[in-house]
């Protein structure tokens, strides 16, 4: 069966009984529906004195179009847990409509290891990314229109860098000019839209705690500059009390459940390649209080969404990982060995054996914060035995543990060797710490993550890349982490670089200040914010019967 229809035949239990089975009050649950609820902020303060649990975060090898499961792993990661007798629940990212109905998929896992209900969870949801794109557009809305009405703010209409987003691939929308018909209808300018999530609004959604902090953060937004170079915020033009309004119920996290009952929060959803791409710190430390132990799944690689949870999202939400779970496959490490797409399920142990070094950076990667890591190879049906056994000997050189994965198939069965090896690895310890100072120059964070994460030989920056790190340390933003904006399909910045490419420069070409977000983003190489759709997008094969049942969505 696919699995929208192995999703379909499941049996949900209904919400109430999620929460009750978390110790959730019910004045607490905010049912949307039955199979889903938003838990009151009230509750997250009212166990703020409880003990924290363990946090597992799952991140992977650099993505290739085999496919790595990332998070069906994740998820049959935690139902594994549960069969163990353990007290476990998972943090997931909210899917964006673009990369559903383009070519990326959704991000509710697969076979027996999936969050549920997952059409819903696909589609829509309970509106959190809808939320964000009318907050962020109002901002948009209020700039023009403060411009428009006599701009006392005295704003350089060329400067203004907040563009306009929607929940869509639409390359048509990437440049724009607004205003034109006439006087009435605004100052002409050049803009363009970007995806929603990749709204800096979506980023602090994801880093406040209250409505408060929200509120402070939306304020501290920087939209553009005034004719004498100062920096213009959210809060000068009094719309980030607004924009908090709209998301009052958004900032609540999301209770869900997998196909084996545990309980999941599907909460938030930045992109890891342009922004910190990991669920709310508001879900995570909630249900840190709630089990004993929480996975959590890092956007892409751990270049990209595990670098920055390390070195972004644990400082500020006050955890860390004590164990991390590197994810891969036959298939992906044989396809950046050169092996063609079509031919990956021969075996092939020298094209294998060419593209183990990616999985050796991913390791080193995450042992570089002082973690343990669990290598969980997805298993195929074509993987042969002396696959196998090469990439376990490759993993216990580098000092990692590894375990096989048949989650897809086989649910938490799946998994429990998997749970076993992360345990072990619990019990080992961890001694976490960053990867840089933040009080480090912003071009030294930069080089630090290019050299030891992305194994570049330096950093070359483009003038104007410079000319804007010099402002943003004038103005007082110098301490504040990085968050780097590259492919996510090499860990260089060149898609095309496959393996564990050496000998290349990275090249940082424009910086932007996501001070409501607390960090500024380093954009290398060819990065988009606004996707296009793909030459046959999956929304061609998605349709819905008269009785609402819905047919091709993965």
């Amino acid at each position: 069966m696919s699995d929208i229809e192995i999703a379909q035949a499941a049996q949900c239990k209904p919400i109430g009984e999620i929460g009750a089975e978390l110790g959730i009050p019910e004045e607490f649950l905010v049912p949307y529906g039955r199979n889903k609820a938003k838990v009151d902020l009230n509750f997250y303060k009212a166990i703020q004195d409880r003990p924290q649990g363990k946090l597992i975060l799952v991140t992977a090898t650099t993505p290739t179009a085999a496919g790595e499961g990332k998070t069906t792993v994740t998820i049959g990661l935690t139902q594994a847990l549960v069969k163990k007798g353990k007290k476990a629940m998972l943090c997931l990212r909210e899917p964006s409509l673009g990369p559903c109905f383009g070519v990326k998929g959704g991000a509710a896992g697969g076979g027996y290891s999936q969050v549920l209900p997952m059409e819903e969870i696909n589609l829509h949801f309970t509106g959190d990314i809808h939320a964000v794109g009318v907050a962020h557009n109002l901002l948009a809305a209020m700039i023009d229109n403060h411009i428009h009405q006599g701009n006392q703010l005295n704003i350089d209409p060329r400067t203004v860098t907040w563009r306009r987003v929607v929940d869509m691939n639409d390359r048509a929308l990437r440049n724009v000019v607004i205003g034109l018909g006439g006087k009435a209808d605004g100052v002409p300018r050049e803009t363009g839209f970007d995806i929603t999530v990749a709204s800096e609004v979506m980023a602090i959604l994801c880093l406040a705690e209250s409505l408060s902090d929200l509120k402070d953060r939306l304020g501290r937004i920087v939209v553009a500059r005034t004719y004498d170079g100062k920096p213009v915020t959210a809060a000068q033009l009094k719309a980030n009390g607004a924009m908090a309004a709209l998301l009052k119920e958004a900032i609540r996290p999301n209770l869900v459940q997998t196909i084996e009952h545990v309980p999941a929060f599907v909460h938030g959803g930045p992109f890891a390649n342009i922004a910190h791409g990991t669920n709310s710190v508001v879900a995570t430390k909630m249900a840190l209080k709630l089990r004993d132990y929480v996975v959590v799944e890092a956007g892409f690689a751990s270049d990209l969404g595990a670098e920055k949870f390390m070195d972004i999202v644990s400082p500020y939400g006050g955890f860390h990982p004590d164990a991390v779970v590197v994810v891969t496959t036959v298939r992906a490490l044989k396809l950046h060995g050169g092996v063609p797409k079509d031919r990956l399920s021969e075996e092939n142990l020298e094209a294998l054996r060419a593209g183990i070094p990616n999985l050796e950076a991913h390791v080193e990667n995450m042992r570089q914060f002082g973690v343990p890591v669990v290598v969980a190879l997805n298993r195929f049906v074509a993987d042969t035995d002396d696959e196998i056994q090469l990439v376990r000997e490759a993993v216990l050189s580098k000092g990692a543990r590894m375990a096989l994965a048949e989650v897809w198939a086989k649910g938490g069965d799946g998994g429990l060797e998997l749970a076993q090896m992360v345990l072990e690895a619990l019990d080992e310890g961890a001694n976490y710490h960053k990867l840089y100072d933040w009080d480090l120059p912003l071009k030294d964070k930069i080089s630090t993550i290019a050299t030891k994460v992305y194994g570049a030989d330096g950093v070359d920056f483009s003038p104007a890349a410079s000319k804007a790190l010099a402002e943003l340390e004038e103005m007082g933003y110098g301490k504040l982490p990085v968050c780097m904006a590259k492919t996510q399909m090499s860990l260089s910045d060149q898609p095309e670089l496959k393996g564990r490419p050496r000998g290349f420069r990275l090249n940082v070409r424009e910086v932007r200040l996501s001070a409501g977000a607390g960090f500024v983003v380093a954009i290398c190489g060819s990065i988009m914010t606004m996707p296009g759709l793909p030459k046959s997008p999956a929304a061609e094969r998605i349709d819905i019967d008269d009785q609402g049942r819905i047919t091709g969505l993965f």
